[in-house]
C-alpha cells in the first residue's frame, strides 16, 4: 500500500490512508497471535523469526522518522519537548524517550533541500530491516566519537560509517561495538593506532579515577559491596569467579541440585578474600595487616559464645573465629572475667604453598565423608585447633570445602575421623 499519493506532505486532507495501514497491521498480528506457535513447523518459526527482527527494524526507522519531526506534538500539548510528551501519554521513560530522540536526530532529521539523515547509510540499513535499532544507535554512538576526533577527516567519517552498515550485517549489537571501537584503526592503522592507543590510555586513566569501593552493613550478618573498577579489573575478576562458581554449579546439578548462580559468585568471592596470600599485602610498621579477635576464655574453651572482631567490636560467633583462624592472619586476643587481657596470641599462619600442594597430593580432595568436591576448591583445616595450640603442618591439618570447613566448626556438629582419614559430620540431637 503507498501513502505517498494520498498524503499532502504540506499537512493539508491526509486522508485515511495512514489509518488504513496500521488497521492492517494490527489485524495481521491479531491474527498470528490467535496461533500456537507449538503447532508450527521448525520451518515457519525460524521464518516468523527472521522477517519479525527485520520487520522490527523497519518499525524502528517509521517510528524514528515520526519522532524526529515530532515538535509539533510538544507544541500542541505544552510539552518541553516530544520526550515530555512520550513520558506523559505513552509512560516511556524519560531516559528511553530522550536517547530515541537522539536517535532520530542521527539517521532521521531530513534536511528538506538533500532530503537525507545525518547518517544517511544507518537511515537505509534500518529502513530495509538489516540494521536493527540497538545497531543503529551502537554506530551512531562510534561515528560521533569520529566526528570529534580532531585527526579524522569528513572522507574517514563516510568511510567508517559504510564499513560498520556492513559489520552491522554479521556482527551482534555488542560484537559491533567493538569494532566500533577500532575502525579508525582500519580505515588508516598507520595514522589512528598511535591516536588510538592514546585514546586507551585516557580511557584507563579516567577508569583509575573512577573506581571506588563502598560497602554497608545490613544489620543482619550480611554487607553489601559496590564498586566500580577499571574494564580490564572486572573481566579478570569475572573470569575467576566464574573458575571457581562454574565447577561447584556442574557438581550440584550433578546431584540433583540447584543453586542461583549469583549465589555461587558471591560464595567464590568470598574464598577468594578468605584465602588471599597474606604475604601480599603491604607491611604496616614491620608487621603483615593481621586481624583481631577478642574473645573470653570460657569462649574459648567451649563450643558456643560470641567473639569480636577488629578494634570496633562487631560480633561473630566463637566458631566462626575458630574457622577464620585456618585462613586469615589471626591474633586472639583472650580476656579474663575483668576484661583485662591475659594473653596476646602468636599470629595464626595459613599453611605454606608447600603444605597445600602435599595436602592436595596426600588428601585429593575434601575429606568430609559425603563430600567429594575436589582439591582445588577445598582449605586446610587444623584438627587441633590452632587456638588451642595446633601446629601448622600435615598431620594436624586436613582439606575440606568451604561449606565442611563451616561445618567442622559449627557447634551444632560433631565429627569423628574415620580409619581412611575421612570426617564424618554427625549432627546433635536437640532436647526440648
Amino acid at each position: 500500500m503507498s501513502l505517498g499519493r494520498d498524503i499532502d506532505h504540506w499537512g493539508t486532507n491526509p486522508g485515511d490512508a495512514i489509518d488504513a495501514a496500521l488497521a492492517a497491521i494490527e489485524t495481521a498480528l491479531q491474527e498470528l497471535l490467535a496461533t500456537d506457535p507449538a503447532f508450527w513447523h521448525t520451518g515457519q518459526k525460524k521464518d516468523l523469526l527472521e522477517r519479525l527482527e527485520k520487520l522490527q527494524a523497519q518499525q524502528a526507522a517509521l517510528k524514528l522518522r515520526v519522532i524526529a519531526t515530532a515538535g509539533d506534538i510538544a507544541e500542541e500539548t505544552g510539552a518541553k519537548d516530544a520526550s515530555g510528551w512520550m513520558r506523559t501519554e505513552l509512560l516511556v521513560d524519560k531516559g528511553v524517550a530522550r536517547s530515541q530522540m537522539k536517535l532520530a536526530a542521527a539517521v532521521a532529521k531530513y534536511d528538506l533541500a538533500a532530503a537525507v539523515a545525518k547518517y544517511d547509510l544507518v537511515a537505509a540499513g534500518l529502513a530495509e530491516g538489516v540494521v536493527s535499532q540497538d545497531k543503529a544507535r551502537v554506530i551512531t554512538q562510534a561515528l560521533d566519537q569520529i566526528e570529534a576526533d580532531p585527526a579524522a577527516s569528513a572522507e574517514d567519517l563516510a568511510l567508517a560509517e559504510k564499513l560498520l552498515v556492513d559489520y552491522a550485517t554479521r556482527l551482534t549489537a555488542n560484537e559491533l561495538k567493538i569494532v566500533g571501537r577500532r575502525i579508525l584503526s582500519e580505515i588508516d592503522p598507520e595514522r589512528f593506532e598511535q591516536a588510538e592507543a592514546k585514546a586507551l590510555q585516557r580511557e584507563e586513566e579516567h577508569a583509575q579515577r573512577r573506581t571506588f569501593f563502598s560497602s554497608r552493613d545490613n544489620g543482619d550478618g550480611t554487607i553489601d559491596i559496590h564498586a566500580r573498577v577499571s574494564r580490564a579489573v572486572g573481566m579478570r575478576l569475572r573470569t575467576l569467579l566464574d573458575s571457581l562458581a562454574q565447577p561447584r554449579k556442574l557438581s550440584a546439578e550433578d546431584k540433583g541440585r540447584k543453586a542461583p548462580y549469583d549465589r555461587l559468585l558471591g560464595q567464590a568471592f568470598a574464598r577468594v578474600v578468605e584465602t588471599y596470600d597474606v604475604d601480599q599485602l603491604p607491611r604496616h610498621g614491620g608487621h603483615a595487616t593481621t586481624m583481631f579477635i577478642t574473645m573470653s576464655v570460657e569462649d574459648l574453651r567451649n563450643d558456643l559464645g560470641t567473639a569480636a572482631l577488629g578494634f570496633d567490636g562487631e560480633q561473630i560467633t566463637a566458631a566462626e573465629a575458630r574457622r577464620m583462624a585456618c585462613n586469615a592472619d589471626i591474633v586472639p586476643v583472650v580476656l579474663g572475667t575483668d576484661s583485662e587481657i591475659l594473653d596476646l596470641g602468636r599470629t595464626a599462619r595459613l599453611a605454606y604453598p608447600v603444605q597445600h600442594r602435599a595436602l592436595r597430593l596426600r588428601d585429593k580432595c575434601c575429606q568430609a565423608e559425603d563430600c567429594d568436591a575436589p582439591a582445588a576448591w577445598t582449605e586446610a583445616h587444623h584438627l587441633k585447633p590452632w587456638s588451642a595450640g595446633g601446629l601448622t603442618n600435615l598431620a594436624n591439618m586436613v582439606l575440606l570445602c568451604a561449606s565442611d570447613h563451616r561445618r567442622i566448626h559449627d557447634p551444632d556438629y560433631t565429627y569423628e575421623r574415620l580409619p581412611d582419614g575421612r570426617i564424618r559430620f554427625t549432627r546433635h540431637t536437640r532436647t526440648s
